[in-house]
């Protein structure tokens, strides 16, 4: 029922199986999670494969024998969206861990989205 949501579990439980990579469906909205995911540096690598069917694969980032990615929460959810405005952008656990949010400018994290001063849906958060 909800995609971002499945592709989050995916995340989750291939970090703390320490699977070396994971794939999920792609779509544009979770290829810009995944590009902000890789931006901050909480996951190694990814790329789309196929042409009709697409996919986004992954490559998960290590420290020894724990994820890099320590926790990752969805926060609006289709039954109940969660929007903010620019300086109402959550914290998350005080600096840090990372906010995504779905802005008119496209997907970015919570601390691009108060530099340029637009609020948003705020998809998840990771830390």
């Amino acid at each position: 029922m909800d995609p971002i949501a499945d592709m989050l579990t995916s995340i989750r439980n291939a970090s703390s199986a320490l699977l070396p990579e994971v794939k999920v469906p792609h779509s544009k909205l979770k290829e810009g999670v995944v590009a902000m995911l890789r931006r901050e540096g909480y996951i190694q690598d990814y790329r789309v494969d196929g042409d009709v069917k697409k996919q986004i694969r992954m490559t998960l980032k290590y420290k020894g024998r724990r994820g890099v990615i320590a926790g990752i929460k969805r926060i609006s959810r289709p039954g109940l969206r969660h929007y903010v405005i620019s300086q109402d952008v959550p914290r998350v656990l005080g600096g840090m861990g990372v906010s995504i949010l779905s802005t008119s400018r496209g997907v970015m994290t919570g601390t691009d989205a108060k530099k340029g001063n637009i609020g948003g849906e705020v998809l998840c958060h990771v830390w």
